[in-house]
C-alpha cells in the first residue's frame, strides 16, 4: 500500500508580463487549464488568475514529473488561446504566450 502527497505551488507569467488575462480570455484560460488537468489527474487544490500571472496550488500523481506538467499546461493553453484569440498575434509576435 502506497500513498503520495506531491503538491506544488507553481506560478508563471505572461510573455513581457502583458497585462491580457481578463474577460472573455481569461475565462477560457481557466476551462483550458482545468481540462487540462483532469486529463492529466492533477488536482487544483486552489488556483488564481491576475491579469498578467497565474498561481497555483496541485496535486500531482507520482507518475508525472512537475516539468512535463507545466510543459503541457502551458503549451496547450498557449496554443489554443493564439488560435481562438487572434489578435493576440500583434503582441505575441512569435509562439510563445507565456514566458519561459
Amino acid at each position: 500500500h502506497t500513498k503520495f502527497y506531491h503538491r506544488f505551488h507553481v506560478v508563471w507569467t505572461t510573455k513581457y508580463r502583458y497585462k491580457v488575462l481578463r474577460g472573455p480570455m481569461r475565462e477560457r484560460i481557466r476551462e483550458i487549464i482545468r481540462q487540462t488537468c483532469q486529463e492529466l489527474g492533477v488536482h487544483i487544490e486552489k488556483g488564481v488568475l491576475s491579469t498578467d500571472h497565474v498561481h497555483m496550488f496541485i496535486s500531482v500523481p507520482p507518475h508525472l514529473a512537475l516539468s512535463k506538467v507545466m510543459m503541457r499546461i502551458k503549451g496547450r493553453s498557449s496554443y489554443k488561446i493564439q488560435r481562438e484569440f487572434p489578435e493576440l498575434r500583434k503582441r505575441y509576435w512569435g509562439q510563445r504566450f507565456w514566458a519561459r
